[in-house]
C-alpha cells in the first residue's frame, strides 16, 4: 500500500480492521464520520453495497450510514460537522442484481494507465497470489517480474478499453466529439443517491479535465 500510494503521490491510513472481518458497526459508521468530516471530502469513493466482497460491501453500506450523519451536530461532535454531504461515488461492477452498475461519470485515463498499472504492481499477494489463486489460473502467471507486470497491464488494459468502448456515448457527451472518441482507457463511478447529487453543469467541480 505505501508504495502504491507513493508512486501516486497520495496519502493513506489503514483502519484496524482484520481482512474479512469487517462489519458495518455504529463504531465503523463513527470513524468514517471522523474522517471524511477531518478531510473535509467533496467526494467519496466506495465500492457498491451490492458487491461480491464481504469487506467492500459493509464498507460501502458504513460509508451510505455516514453519509448523512456527516451534517449533523450531535454526532461525533468533536469532529466538526460539514455543512453539506460530499458526492459519493462508487466503484465500478459488473454485478446485476438488485440493479446493475449505472456510470455517470466516465473518465479517460489514457494519461495514467502506465502509472496505474505500476500502482497494481505493487500489491504483489492480491494481484499475483491470491486473485490467481481464486481463479484457478494461478499458473498464468509468470515468474519473472517484469513478464508478470506486462501480463498484468494486458489485464488492466483490456479492462480498461472495454470500459472506454461500452461507455463511449458517456465519453462523447462528457469530453466532447473529437476527444471522447479517441480515448482507449477509461474507468467509470455511479454516482449514490445517498451524498450530494451531482448535476452535470457541477462535473468540473470535481472532474476540471472534461470539457
Amino acid at each position: 500500500m505505501a508504495e502504491s500510494c507513493r508512486i501516486s503521490c497520495a496519502d493513506f491510513e489503514i483502519l484496524d480492521h482484520s481482512d474479512g472481518c469487517l462489519y458495518p458497526t455504529i463504531e465503523l459508521r463513527d470513524e468514517l464520520i471522523v474522517r471524511i468530516r477531518d478531510f473535509r471530502a467533496d467526494l467519496v469513493l466506495t465500492h457498491r453495497p451490492n458487491d461480491y466482497h464481504p469487506d467492500h460491501r459493509y464498507t460501502a453500506i458504513a460509508v451510505q450510514d455516514a453519509s448523512y450523519m456527516l451534517t449533523v451536530p450531535a454526532i461525533c461532535p468533536d469532529a466538526k460537522h460539514l455543512r453539506e454531504m460530499p458526492v459519493i461515488g462508487h466503484l465500478e461492477d459488473s454485478f446485476e442484481r438488485p440493479i446493475p452498475f449505472k456510470g455517470d461519470v466516465v473518465v479517460s485515463i489514457d494519461d495514467t494507465i502506465a502509472e496505474k498499472i505500476d500502482m497494481l504492481d505493487c500489491h504483489v499477494s492480491q494481484f499475483y497470489e491470491w486473485l490467481p489463486y481464486n481463479r484457478r489460473n494461478e499458473n498464468q502467471v509468470p515468474g519473472n517480474g517484469t513478464d508478470r507486470k506486462l501480463w498484468l497491464g494486458e489485464q488492466a488494459k483490456t479492462q480498461a478499453r472495454k470500459t472506454a468502448d461500452c461507455r463511449r456515448k458517456r465519453l462523447i457527451k462528457l469530453y466532447g466529439e473529437s476527444i471522447g472518441r479517441g480515448i482507449e482507457y477509461a474507468e467509470a463511478f455511479e454516482v449514490s443517491e445517498y451524498g450530494k447529487s451531482l448535476f452535470e453543469e457541477n462535473y468540473p467541480d470535481l472532474f476540471p479535465f472534461f470539457t
